[in-house]
């Protein structure tokens, strides 16, 4: 019997663009380049991403945190625009660590796809660049995988991780917070990145045309708007005021994150009158037929952080946050809860 030929194989028979991925990082570096600050030691291309904590910092506290950006995504392939979820992918890490008082230092990404589309990395990169910048901190590394047949064409994953500081006497953690106090909400740019499993369904229910206006912008437009970064304000607020708790408002809505830094004795009332909620969400609740309930407990209706402070500070605390370019609310008060009811009820 004749013996057969040793096959010869590389790895781009295995599906994988070895040059479009030098090609992705070529890209990337001035966008990276332009997010550095103090403390990077070794950024993009490297093993490992070196960063030295400043010694602005006492005691340091390193808080971080992970997320990705939900079925977002699939709107985003949908209409083909990947501008924006890299800002939603910062956004959801950055707003976590900032409300235990941390300042970002720095950030790192993870874009897996079956095949390389460089044009397509490159635009969700530029929206991670431009989503540190917004927050301050450093894209100082990541990681992108190509795994042929592991997704669709055109399709891909992304997962963030930021580390932030804060001085260990200055932790927010909520244990400071007493009945009394009051809770401020800092309006939301949309839906940002959560309700979104829902918001397909309801479009999918109610077909509209996603280029129809929508209160003077376009339907797709209001629907694929990114994530606010709450972080640069909320640092200079607590330069001058003492801030009691803050909340990043995802899913779960107000009714179920608010409660994550209350102590088990006490309840937020909430005015459900004291904010209009935006189009948007009046939009969602008409096409889909969602209860009251279940959007409070889904979307963040038009408020995507809350802000906890003494109630002799709110007035000054609001004024602050106006003067610093955010929308506030003065949501409602901090009370003893009574028996096992809610810890955060909307009237």
């Amino acid at each position: 019997m004749a013996s057969q030929s040793p096959v010869s194989l590389s790895y781009r028979d295995a599906g994988v663009d070895i040059d479009a991925g030098d090609a992705l990082v070529e890209a990337i570096k001035p966008f990276a380049k332009r997010t550095m600050r103090e403390g990077v030691l070794g950024g993009i291309g490297g093993f490992g991403a070196l960063f030295e904590v400043s010694k602005k910092f006492r005691e340091p506290v390193l808080v971080s945190g992970t997320d990705g950006v939900g079925t977002k995504l699939r709107l985003a392939f949908h209409l083909n625009r990947h501008d924006t979820v890299g800002i939603d992918l910062v956004a959801m890490s950055v707003n976590d660590i900032l409300v235990q008082g941390a300042e970002p230092l720095f950030f790192l990404d993870y874009f897996a796809c079956g095949k390389l589309d460089v044009a397509t990395a490159t635009d969700v990169i530029k929206g991670i660049a431009a989503g540190c910048e917004q927050a301050g901190c450093a894209l100082i590394g990541g990681e992108t995988a190509e795994m042929p047949s592991m997704y669709p064409d055109g399709e891909y994953d992304l997962a963030g991780f930021a580390v932030g500081a804060v001085e260990k006497s200055r932790i927010i953690d909520g244990k400071s917070i007493a009945a009394g106090d009051v809770v401020l909400g800092l309006a939301s740019s949309g839906a940002h990145s959560n309700g979104y499993s829902l918001i397909r369904k309801i479009i999918d229910v109610a077909k509209p045309d996603l280029n129809a206006d929508f209160h003077g912008r376009k339907l797709a437009d209001v629907l694929i708007a990114p994530t606010r970064i709450y972080v640069k304000p909320l640092l200079a607020l607590m330069e001058k005021i003492s801030v009691r708790g803050l909340v990043h408002i995802t899913g779960g809505g107000l009714v179920e994150n608010i409660p994550r830094v209350l102590q088990p004795n006490l309840t937020a009332v909430i005015q459900r009158s004291a904010w209009q909620m935006p189009p948007l969400f009046t939009w969602l609740q008409q096409h889909g037929g969602v209860a009251d309930a279940e959007m409070h407990r889904v979307f963040n209706c038009g408020i995507g952080m809350t802000v906890i402070v003494s109630a002799s500070d709110a007035d000054a605390a609001e004024a602050e946050l106006k003067r610093l370019g955010e929308t506030v609310y003065q949501l409602g008060v901090i009370r003893e809860r009574h028996g096992d009811e809610p810890q955060t009820i909307v009237e």
